[in-house]
């Protein structure tokens, strides 16, 4: 049941990639001259996350279960603890969002951050919350646990590496999410980015992947997806509407 919930999550992510292709962007700055066909896009998007997705995360699959993370369909996590609970996180977490952004606009000065427009912020809300739970906490914590945990540390100190490592995901993450946050906008150089607006990237993206992290270990894969779902619900979808 885990293996055909994962491969179910992975061919939703890529049919949401594929789709996202043919709908409204949020990126305003100029694009090169040659571009390759919408289709020939949207098939590139589908390859990526059946085949590197896809295979990462089944991976990463097989390492939590080996190091004894609940399963993504574990008889002693209820529904409850699958669904309910990591809506409501998601949401409180979509609310500190938004808070955020209100109180440090201003500081920053570079105005309210960008969203996808709808319903694309619908589609990208699916694929974030599928393919970087797949790579930052389903391949990248179980990885990092059982290499440094099990393998160096011959099965010493799990809880400490998983902390270490969750950490570190959480860094990657919120680095990786520079780039976008310079595409949408319109800066040139990292050096460009205000040190306050800086500091809000890795604060919410860093809380987003300790509590992901936390119920990935306590609750299946599919709690982090939710979390992450139900952020970008009331961030992008809900607020970037308004």
């Amino acid at each position: 049941m885990s293996n055909k919930i994962f491969f179910g999550l992975v061919v939703l992510f890529a049919v949401a990639a594929a789709i996202n292709v043919f709908l409204p962007q949020a990126v305003s700055q100029p694009m090169p001259e040659f571009q390759a066909p919408k289709p020939l896009l949207a098939l590139g998007s589908i390859a990526i996350a059946l085949i590197f997705y896809g295979g990462l995360g089944f991976l990463g699959l097989k390492l939590s279960q080996k190091i004894g993370f609940s399963e993504i369909w574990d008889p002693n996590v209820s529904n409850r603890q699958r669904f309910v609970i990591p809506a409501l996180i998601g949401v409180g977490l979509g609310i500190f969002f938004i808070v955020s952004d209100v109180v440090m606009s201003p500081l920053h000065g570079m105005g309210r951050f960008p969203h996808p427009p709808f319903p694309s912020s619908i589609l990208a809300s699916i694929g974030a919350a599928i393919g970087e739970e797949i790579i930052f906490r389903l391949f990248l914590i179980p990885f990092g646990v059982w290499l440094i945990s099990y393998v160096i540390l011959k099965k010493k100190r799990r809880n400490q590496v998983f902390w270490i490592v969750s950490v570190l995901s959480a860094l990657v993450f919120s680095a990786v999410h520079i780039p976008t946050v310079m595409l949408l906008l319109g800066l040139n150089t990292i050096g460009e980015i205000p040190p306050v607006l800086m500091a809000g990237i890795f604060v919410l993206n860093g809380v987003i992947s300790l509590f992901a992290a936390h119920y990935f270990r306590k609750f299946g894969f599919l709690a982090p997806v939710g979390i992450h779902f139900w952020t970008d619900i009331v961030w992008h979808v809900i607020w970037g509407a308004m």
